[in-house]
C-alpha cells in the first residue's frame, strides 16, 4: 500500500482545492474548478460503490490499462473520459457553491476509505480499468486528483 498516496488523498486533496474560486478555468479541458471538485467527488463515490457504470474497455485492453494505472505515469493534459461513461460537456453543477462541493469531497473521500476499510481486497468497478480492489483505487485516485490540481495550477 502506497501510503504517502493515500495520505495525500485522505489529508490534503480537499485542501488543496480550497483557493480555488468555483469559476476558475483550468490550463486545459472544460470544467471550471467546482465542475472539477464535483467529478472528482463522483468518482470517489464509484469506487465506493455509490455510482455504477458499465465496463467500457474491451477485455483484451484491460492489462495495458491496469499497466498504467501501477505505472508512475501520469494522465496527459486533456486526457478525456470516454464519451460514453460522462458524456461530452461538463457536467452542470449539482451543489450551490464550491465549499459545499468540497464538504461533498471531503464525503465521498471518507465514504471510499470506509468502504474498503474491513475488505481492502474487495473490488468494485471502475469503467475504463475494470475491476479494482482498494490499493488499485488509492493509485488511481492520485493519479486523478494530480492531474486535476496540475490543470488548475495546484502543483
Amino acid at each position: 500500500m502506497d501510503v504517502q498516496k493515500l495520505n495525500f488523498i485522505t489529508k490534503e486533496c480537499v485542501l488543496l482545492f480550497k483557493n480555488l474560486s468555483a469559476d476558475a478555468m483550468g490550463k486545459w479541458g472544460k470544467m471550471n474548478a467546482q465542475q472539477a471538485v464535483e467529478h472528482l467527488a463522483a468518482f470517489f463515490n464509484v469506487s465506493a460503490g455509490k455510482i455504477k457504470f458499465d465496463l467500457v474497455t474491451p477485455a483484451e485492453h484491460l492489462p495495458k490499462y491496469k499497466e498504467f494505472l501501477l505505472s508512475d505515469k501520469e494522465f496527459r493534459e486533456n486526457t478525456k473520459a470516454p464519451t460514453n461513461v460522462i458524456g461530452e460537456e461538463a457536467l452542470p453543477l449539482r451543489y450551490a457553491n464550491m465549499e459545499e462541493a468540497l464538504e461533498k469531497l471531503a464525503e465521498s473521500i471518507a465514504a471510499f476509505e470506509n468502504y474498503f476499510k474491513d475488505e481492502p481486497l474487495r473490488t468494485t468497478l471502475h469503467p475504463v480499468f475494470g475491476e479494482l480492489n482498494f490499493e488499485e483505487w488509492v493509485l488511481l485516485h492520485h493519479k486523478h486528483v494530480m492531474h486535476h490540481a496540475k490543470q488548475f495550477g495546484l502543483l
